[in-house]
């Protein structure tokens, strides 16, 4: 046999074996963390996308998150994180906690992303974003102020540590209740379904988290009497 020949049978002998080996290792949905990160909604569970201005991915996933947040019951508090890989992912960030600072996130934060991945808006080009923030009127030197202050600067050091601790390496990806990472999959729908899913048991962990947290020694608190009024 001609060694060539011998290459190429080879050669399809190996995408064989790893065409295998893909079909029987469906794509990973969720993990769990074995140390969890730390919340800040005491009796509540609390829900962190992960998420990047520029990825298409969590760009086709916003509408069908923000009609699931309109209806998240009242133990559940949400919360956006952008994720921070390199410079250019920093420079969305900085936008992002600035918009979040001035209390444009509820303006601007679904009108930037269709900036982005409709018109071509470039986030990293600071002569078309100030231009883009002119025109939707928010004052340019009070955003760049938001931008550089020192909250902005510690929120991001947070973000980034968050998003090492929770092994996070692509975006779209949920938190829920610092425990389970749920991963970006075929469709938005199946992706917040998971999120639900986690949703549920941690909801069943609230309880015996709370009675965890009650100094020892302390007594539960007495039902109030009743008053015999109906």
């Amino acid at each position: 046999m001609h060694p060539i020949s011998r290459i190429f049978i080879g050669f399809a002998a190996a995408l064989t074996v790893a065409s295998a080996v893909a079909q029987q290792s469906p794509p990973k949905e969720f993990y769990e963390l074995t140390v969890p990160l730390p919340t800040d909604s005491p009796g509540k569970v609390e829900v962190t996308e992960f998420f990047w201005y520029g990825c298409p991915h969590c760009y086709a996933l916003e509408p069908s998150l923000e009609d699931w947040v309109d209806k998240l019951p009242k133990d559940v508090v949400f919360k956006r994180m952008p994720a921070i890989f390199n410079d250019n992912w920093a420079i969305s960030a900085r936008i992002f906690y600035a918009f979040d600072q001035l209390g444009l996130i509820p303006r601007l934060h679904r009108a930037f992303f269709d900036a982005i991945h409709k018109d071509g808006l470039r986030p990293t080009d600071d002569d078309e974003v100030d231009a883009w923030l002119k025109k939707h009127a928010v004052d340019v030197g009070q955003f760049h102020d938001a931008e550089k202050s020192f909250g902005t600067e510690s929120r991001m050091r947070r973000a980034s540590q968050l998003l090492e601790s929770a092994k996070i390496d692509g975006v779209p990806s949920i938190v829920v209740q610092g425990k389970w990472v749920v991963i970006a999959q075929a469709s938005p729908s199946q992706m917040l379904q998971n999120v639900d899913k986690f949703i549920a048991q941690a909801r069943k962990d609230l309880p015996a988290a709370q009675a965890s947290q009650q100094p020892k020694g302390a007594a539960p608190k007495a039902a109030p009497k009743s008053s015999g009024k109906s």
